[in-house]
């Protein structure tokens, strides 16, 4: 029992002391952590986690009053090395394919806000960036709810190195841009990639417009801009808009609402995830062997140990004639038990099986 102001005063500045120091020692960890999740392209907020410590350490207290104050300080020192961690990452180097403006661009942001972006002009340019080491992470578009697949990406998937450890969607809402003071009744041309040509077709059709493909929807902007013709107008998001000093003549021209992308995270070190975490998907790639009932045996594999598959399509293969791999996205974690004996079971009926990475939705 402390008894005076002097000896309580002396006592919390030991007790600091030793905190300053424990201090440091945690944030060394974070910097560990920091390093995990740039190399993989994980977000620095697990929700799940830091609320999984405040209840496992608040059971440490055992004031009831005192408490609730404890949880605020753990919310507090998360808070102080997440801000570390976002410190530590703003190096990171992403790569996107396209320009400022394109959705590739804007989901590489919202993924990395703190980070560099670097544009490359093909999905296998992004890539090999990061397989040869000129950036930490690239953002590649794998799947549209109105286009489908990105067929190139998942051939990268098949072909190369690079892990994927985290997905993110994105909606994709197109906009008519034009110059300076254009109008509506001013545009007669419009320019876009062939796939927002697609999503804005009856819009198109509505208002009589021509129609001209250009590689990329931000870059279409930006040509518009240089060109200086209030009849030419480019079809593309609001941020590009922004970065090119264009008008916003109307937004939301697609077709449907429910038009989004799905990005992947790829980078060249695979996240460990716990075996017991909700919600992990996993992505796998194989070729079957040329027998009868090859691929419903492997099918069934996977059905078999508990994965429920969420996704199932072909590829042609490139260098083979008329043969095919497949893509799999499965709810459950292949680095469990369930999944190793999956995957070796698997293996009976494949020439090639490729553990791709797995991500986590909650």
């Amino acid at each position: 029992m402390i008894n005076s102001l002097t000896e309580a005063r002396k006592e919390i500045n030991r007790i600091d002391e030793e905190m300053a120091r424990l201090f440091e020692e945690r944030m060394e960890c974070a910097k560990v952590i920091a390093e995990y999740k740039k190399e993989r392209g994980l977000p620095i907020l697990d929700e799940q986690r830091e609320k999984e410590i405040i209840k496992k350490n608040s059971r440490l207290i055992e004031n009831e009053v005192i408490k609730e104050y404890y949880v605020s300080f753990l919310k507090n020192s998360m808070a102080t090395s997440r801000a570390y961690q976002a410190r530590l990452i703003s190096g990171a180097r992403v790569a996107f394919a396209g320009t400022e403006g394109a959705f590739a661009h804007i989901a590489a942001r919202k993924l990395f806000p703190n980070a560099n972006t670097v544009a490359y002009d093909d999905f296998k340019s992004a890539y090999k960036a990061v397989e040869n080491g000129e950036c930490d992470l690239c953002v590649l578009p794998v799947e549209n709810s109105y286009n489908g697949e990105v067929g190139q990406v998942t051939d990268l998937m098949f072909s190369g190195s690079l892990y994927v450890n985290r997905m993110f969607d994105l909606a994709v809402d197109q906009a008519l841009l034009g110059i300076k003071g254009a109008e509506l009744s001013d545009i007669k041309t419009v320019l876009s990639h062939p796939q927002a040509l697609g999503q804005c077709a009856e819009y198109i059709r509505k208002n009589g417009f021509t129609t001209e493909e250009y590689s990329n929807t931000a870059l279409a902007a930006k040509y518009i801009k240089e060109l200086g013709d209030k009849s030419v107008g480019a079809i593309a998001s609001s941020d590009a808009a922004e970065i090119f000093d264009l008008d916003i003549i109307e937004k939301n021209i697609n077709e449907t609402r429910s038009n989004t992308t799905r990005f992947a995270v790829f980078g060249r070190a695979e996240a460990t995830r716990d075996p017991k975490i909700f919600g992990t998907h996993s992505i796998i790639l194989f070729t079957v062997r040329n027998e009868a009932g090859a691929l419903a045996k492997a099918i069934d594999v996977i059905g078999g140990h508990g994965f429920n598959m969420r996704t199932l399509r072909s590829r042609p293969m490139k260098e083979l004639l008329w043969e095919y791999y497949f893509y799999v996205e499965a709810e459950g974690n292949v680095k469990s038990e369930k999944g190793k004996e999956m995957m070796a079971e698997l293996s009976k009926f494949c020439d090639k099986l490729k553990f791709v990475g797995s991500y986590v939705k909650y």
